[in-house]
């Protein structure tokens, strides 16, 4: 059976940091662009970060470019989502995800293999 669990959501305050792990079991995805999405209360799910296969290529949604980094453990299946200066627009669950392809995608339906979220609350 497949599973991606997230972990390291919580509360912080604004201008602090988390770190988002997402481990893969069941099977490997190092060829597998994988992705981080987000879903605030009342709001769709929204494209956060992507990153190819190799690591080589990231993708942000321009809310978060400069402040967030994506990046990835091969080896270890597991993927992870480096947040900085945080706001409290960025509260919302995150949630990790397979691609379907090698090259990392925006778009919510390119992605078949889903974690089951973590919370992030970001106080003013």
């Amino acid at each position: 059976q497949v599973q991606l669990v997230e972990s390291g959501g919580g509360l912080v305050q604004a201008g602090g940091s988390l770190r988002l792990s997402c481990a893969a079991s069941g099977r490997t995805f190092r060829s597998r662009a994988m992705g981080w999405f987000r879903q605030a209360p009342g709001k769709e799910r929204e494209f956060v970060a992507a990153i190819n296969w190799s690591g080589g290529s990231t993708y942000y949604a321009d809310s978060v470019k400069g402040r967030f980094t994506i990046s990835r453990n091969n080896a270890k299946n597991t993927w992870f989502l480096q947040m900085n200066s945080l706001k409290p627009e960025d509260t919302a669950v995150y949630y990790c995800a397979a691609g379907r392809g090698l090259v990392g995608d925006t778009g919510i339906h390119e992605y078949d293999y889903w974690g089951q979220g973590t919370q992030v609350t970001v106080s003013s």
